[in-house]
């Protein structure tokens, strides 16, 4: 054994001691490293997945955490990996300074919040750091620039702002910087230009401006440039054309305003050339076609012309072409066939003309093909059949013509299939029943004919099916009910007939539902009264029946729904409130009664409310007055009864108000003033009376109707009216309008037609271009109206034969005066005498009243009975202008310079119980009808000596004399059409807005007149029958014989 004090002793003892010390203080350095990143843990809200964080344990073994050992032999932490590991709280916790040996730091993905400390600039050996994916704030700190050695920065998808500092510049070795989705702003430096040694820079989805620096095209081995979805503005620079290593270049979504630069097809490394969504114009290069290992090619959505060049047949590599929403024009070049790996092929909303070249059938790989709203013409190719892979085949909004090819039933991966808007024809192929992956289909505004295959009952995937505005006919398949996830079926505008499938809705997910314009009929499918999920429903203009009461249900979504015009009986459920986003609801030209239920008063959102046409009675709920939001609403043509809603006044965006053709009475309130935004408002045919509320003049937005005609109002025409200088149709006739036109009337400059007639006025017409250039009928039977129209006397004249009678009034006063005595003396003597006169000749006055039976206006039946007579000279045969079995027909010039048709029954004929029975027939057709197209009825005559009717003279007779005559030539063609119009307009009205409805029963050529202008109108209701409302009705035949008319069949 040594000594002690020997050398080789003491020299063994010092290396221990050293090794000790040295160990010793490694093992201080990693506590302190761990004591650190345990200090941070402790500060968090949320430590996620660091349960192996503790002092029990080496750092070196913590998840996340990996060690070295150094050159002297310490260990030490090298690199935080806590990716997704759910951590929340701040960083600002983090003591960085025992953490000096870090060269990677990863937390991506985790909850962190707060800025970026400044002092994480201790990890002066950075190469990595990655604080992606979090909710830090904030500005990216200065302290980051000390960083020298990092080459990866990535600091996206958080809360950052400010700018990008330009000491990035400084951090020449960096290759990779990411900064993309965050809330940067301003201008991109042109110090990156500096970044030699850059691979990848993505500043994208920021809120970045300016220009593209020009310095980046010195960023020569850079592979990915990533700009886009920022508010860059200019030019692409020509610059870029120098990065001849770029593999991905993404522009999109910016303000750039430049041609796409020629050089651009120097890179030929591209995979990825995405410029969408700019505002780029000129032509697209022909140098493109250089970049043959383009996988994506985008430059939709900008301002490109020209057409597609043929060049890019070259990209054979090429899977996704987007060229969309561009001007773009020319045919599409049948080099797009030599595209074989083109999966998405994407031309819509261009003018690209030509055909659809068979070459497209290489494309055998293709998926997507959008070719929607161009002008492409030509039948769909047959070949479209082999490209077996596509899943979305949209051609809509082009010129397409001839039948669906039925290849298509050869694309079973096929999901959606869209060729509207075109000018297809021919049938459905029922081929296309093999597509049971089809989901969509639609076929709509073509012009198809022919019925639904049934092999439609395979698709049941479908959840939206388009058929309308075509020309489709017949009954839908049975096997639709197999179509049960439909969301939306629109068949509109077709001549489908029969039942409405009864599946309609068993998959309870229907949400548009659009089949107004055809012929079906039966009831509405009990599968609709559940079906909840609906939103927008039209069945109008069909021949559906049933109790509407039992076929419907409460709707929480629907917002729309239209049922007019078909046969639905039963009453208005109150269920009707329960639909509370109901905002348009039609049940008009029905044959609904009962009551309006109160409930519609709680349809808040509603906007249009149309009940008008059916049989509904009852008053008008006060409930009505809640619904706010109503621009519309239309009661006409019912049996209501009460008064006017003064509520109504409280409607503040209401546009129409049509309560016509009820028998509602009472006065009109003045409230309806405060509806301020009407434009349209319609009481006639009530029995409303008192005066009009000068308060309607406050409607200054009335545009178009204000008829208040055929009631019993009284009083003056409000000088307020003044006010409504943009109404275009004002009528107030057949009334009991007193006192003179107002002058002021002369300022509704807009007034297109106006109807006075038939009331007690009396003065001169207003000084203004529409009343003084009127025909008569607008003004006939009034007291006393005078004016410029032809017919009225000159208020010159009229006003001196005023003047005279009060003269004569005042000399035969004083003549009357000296001889009072004598006269009082011969009026005692013969006072008996005289009152036995006074009695017959009352007698004889009141039978010649009662002849002329009751007029339609309100003039004097006497002066009209002897007027007629004097005109046709006790009905001489020289004013006869036509005669038939039971009448006569006369020209009558009445004094008041009116022309009328005097309709005469033969004397002994009229004795016949038929005759009577069609004399009175036509009297009540006629008083109860006023339509354009239908014969004006003046009045009649009912006595001993006479029974005549009144009625509108037309100027070229019947229509079997046109046709049997020279004048026939006169009568082309289109005034045929539109005397079938006019038939057709007249009939409509008999049978559908009648209260009740009326049947003809015998039209004839010679019962059709024509006035002047070629104007048909219906005459000669003889025969003519009313069918009741909610009772069997049946006719025998009736008419000229050997003939059956329309309206019998």
């Amino acid at each position: 054994m040594e000594p002690v004090s020997s050398p080789k002793f003491l020299s063994s003892l010092l290396l221990f001691l050293i090794l000790s010390f040295l160990l010793v203080l490694a093992s201080a350095s990693l506590a302190s490293q761990g004591r650190a990143l345990l200090q941070w843990k402790a500060s968090l809200q949320d430590q996620g997945s660091l349960e192996s964080w503790n002092l029990d344990t080496n750092p070196c073994n913590w998840t996340g955490i990996t060690c070295n050992i150094t050159r002297r032999g310490r260990r030490v932490i090298r690199e935080i990996n806590l990716s997704q590991m759910g951590l929340a709280g701040m960083l600002n916790a983090l003591n960085f300074s025992p953490l000096s040996s870090l060269i990677s730091l990863n937390l991506t993905s985790n909850k962190l919040y707060g800025s970026i400390p400044p002092t994480i600039a201790a990890l002066s050996k950075l190469t990595s750091l990655d604080l992606c994916t979090n909710n830090f704030i904030g500005i990216i700190p200065l302290q980051i620039g000390s960083l020298t050695k990092l080459n990866s920065l990535n600091l996206s998808e958080n809360q950052i702002s400010g700018s990008i500092p330009p000491w990035l510049g400084n951090m020449t070795r960096l290759n990779f910087l990411y900064l993309f989705g965050t809330n940067l702003s301003g201008p991109i430096p042109k110090e990156l230009g500096r970044l030699g040694n850059l691979l990848e820079l993505r500043i994208y989805s920021n809120q970045l401006i300016g220009s593209i620096p020009t310095s980046l095209g010195n960023l020569t081995k850079l592979e990915m440039l990533d700009l886009y979805e920022n508010q860059i503005s200019g030019s692409i620079p020509h610059e870029l054309g120098n990065l001849i290593e770029l593999s991905s270049l993404s522009l999109s979504q910016n303000n750039l305003t430049s041609s796409i630069p020629r050089c651009l097809g120097n890179l030929t490394k591209l995979n990825i050339m995405y410029l969408w969504g700019n505002h780029l114009f000129g032509s697209i290069p022909r140098e493109i076609g250089n970049l043959v290992e383009l996988t994506g090619l985008a430059l939709s959505q900008n301002n490109l012309m020209g057409s597609i060049p043929t060049k890019l047949g070259n990209l054979t590599k090429l899977e996704n072409l987007y060229l969309d929403k561009n001007q773009i024009s020319g045919s599409i070049p049948h080099e797009i066939g030599n595209l074989m790996e083109l999966t998405i092929l994407s031309l819509f909303q261009n003018s690209l003309t030509g055909s659809i070249h068979t070459s497209f059938a290489n494309l055998t790989k293709l998926k997507i093909l959008y070719l929607d709203e161009n002008r492409v013409s030509g039948p769909i190719p047959h070949e479209i059949g082999n490209l077996v892979e596509l899943t979305i085949l949209s051609l809509p909004k082009n010129s397409l013509i001839g039948s669906i090819p039925t290849s298509l039933g050869n694309l079973t991966k096929l999901e959606i299939l869209s060729l509207y808007e075109n000018q297809i024809s021919g049938s459905i192929p029922h081929e296309l029943g093999n597509l049971r992956k089809l989901s969509e289909l639609a076929l709509q505004i073509n012009q198809i004919s022919g019925s639904i295959p049934p092999s439609f009952g395979n698709l049941t995937n479908l959840t939206i099916f388009m058929l309308h505005n075509n020309q489709l006919s017949g009954s839908l398949p049975r096997e639709f009910n197999t179509i049960t996830n439909l969301k939306f079926l629109a068949l509109t505008n077709n001549s489908f007939s029969g039942h409405l499938p009864h599946d309609i809705c068993k998959g309870g997910v229907l949400v548009y539902l659009t089949l107004n314009n055809n012929h079906f009929e039966g009831p509405i499918p009990k599968s609709l009264k559940n079906c909840t999920s609906l939103i927008r429903v039209r069945l109008e203009q069909n021949q559906l029946s049933g109790d509407i009461s039992e076929n419907l249900g409460v709707y929480p979504h629907l917002g729309y729904i239209d049922l007019s015009f078909n046969r639905l009986f039963g009453k208005l459920s109150p269920n009707w409130g329960g639909c509370r986003n109901l905002s348009l609801l039609r049940v008009s030209n029905n044959k609904v009664t009962g009551i309006i239920p109160p409930e519609l008063g709680k349809l808040t959102q509603l906007q249009e409310l149309d009940l008008s046409s059916n049989h509904l009675s009852g008053e008008i709920p006060k409930d009505l007055s809640k619904l706010t939001n109503l621009y519309k609403l239309n009661l006409s043509n019912n049996q209501l009864v009460g008064e006017v809603n003064l509520e109504f006044g409280g409607l503040p965006n209401l546009e129409t108000l049509d309560l016509s053709a009820n028998q509602l009475r009472g006065r009109i309130p003045e409230q309806l003033g405060n509806c301020i935004k009407l434009h349209l408002l319609k009481l006639e045919n009530n029995h409303l009376n008192g005066s009009i509320p000068f308060q309607i003049g406050n409607l200054v937005y009335l545009d178009d109707f204000l008829d208040l005609s055929h009631n019993s109002l009284t009083g003056e025409i409000p000088s307020q009216f003044r006010k409504l200088d943009k109404l275009q149709y004002l009528n107030l006739s057949h009334n009991e309008l007193t006192g003179q036109i107002p002058p002021s009337l002369s300022d509704m400059i807009s007034l297109s037609f106006v109807d006075l007639s038939c009331n007690e006025l009396e003065g001169p017409l207003p000084n203004s271009r529409i009343f003084q250039n009127a025909p008569i009928e607008w003004f006939i039977h009034n007291n006393g109206l005078c004016g410029a129209v032809k017919g009225l006397p000159s208020c010159g004249s009229f006003a001196t034969r005023k003047d005279d009678l009060t003269k004569h009034h005042k000399l035969l006063l004083l003549s009357i005066v000296p001889s009072l005595g004598t006269l009082l003396l011969l009026f005692l003597s013969f006072a008996f005498a005289l009152l036995i006169l006074r009695r017959k000749k009352h007698t004889r006055h009141v039978a010649r009243i009662e002849e002329v039976g009751l007029p339609v206006c309100n003039f004097n039946r006497e002066d009209a009975y002897n007027g007629i007579i004097q005109a046709t000279e006790d009905f001489d045969d020289k004013y006869c202008i036509g005669t038939g079995t039971y009448s006569s027909v006369y020209k009558a010039l009445l004094p008041s310079g009116k022309l009328v048709a005097v309709k005469k029954f033969h004397p002994l004929e009229i004795e016949n119980l038929s005759s009577k029975q069609n004399f009175w027939n036509e009297i009540q057709a006629l008083t109860l009808i006023q339509h354009r197209n239908i014969v004006k009825f003046y009045g009649f005559c009912s006595s001993a000596q006479h029974k005549f009717l009144v009625c509108e003279y037309m100027e070229r007779g019947s229509l079997a004399n046109i046709l049997r005559s020279e004048s026939a030539i006169e009568l082309d063609w289109s005034k045929r059409v539109d005397v079938i119009k006019h038939i057709a307009y007249a009939l409509s009205y008999m049978h559908h807005d009648c209260a009740p409805p009326l049947v003809h029963r015998d039209i004839t050529s010679n019962n059709i007149l024509l006035d002047s202008k070629y104007k048909a109108c219906v005459a000669d209701f003889g025969i003519a029958k009313l069918l009741m409302p909610d009772s069997s009705n049946w006719s025998m035949l009736a008419g000229t014989r050997g003939y059956l008319a329309p309206g019998m069949l």
